[in-house]
């Protein structure tokens, strides 16, 4: 497996990213995140988890979403999702504002559409 897909597969099915950087670790590819960044979205999603649930729930299936919708470009959907989780928290952004503006990528048009 490439990095890309075991990055994907970790992301996609909830599969821990602290996890995924030490499978990392014994590759010769470099990924789209360090390690401090990964472990960052792990704690965040986790934290999530916990706290607000219907959030963490309402991210997945965008995420879910956006394969289904398959514009072309499946490398970048576990990319956006990490970057998504990434900025809950920065600026004041709260989940629910994250996960709406993260929904609102579904409504564009790609390749197109």
């Amino acid at each position: 497996m490439s990095i890309i897909e075991i990055f994907t597969d970790h992301v996609v099915n909830r599969k821990s990213l602290k996890d995924y950087v030490e499978i990392r670790k014994g590759l010769q590819e470099r990924g789209e995140f360090n390690d401090k960044k990964l472990i960052q979205a792990e704690e965040t999603l986790q934290c999530l988890k916990k706290i607000d649930p219907e959030t963490y729930e309402k991210m997945y299936q965008i995420l879910n979403d956006i394969f289904k919708r398959d514009t072309g470009d499946t490398v970048e959907y576990p990319i956006n999702f990490v970057r998504e989780v990434l900025r809950i928290g920065q600026n004041g952004m709260s989940a629910k504002n994250v996960c709406e503006e993260y929904r609102r990528s579904l409504e564009h048009s790609f390749h197109g559409e």
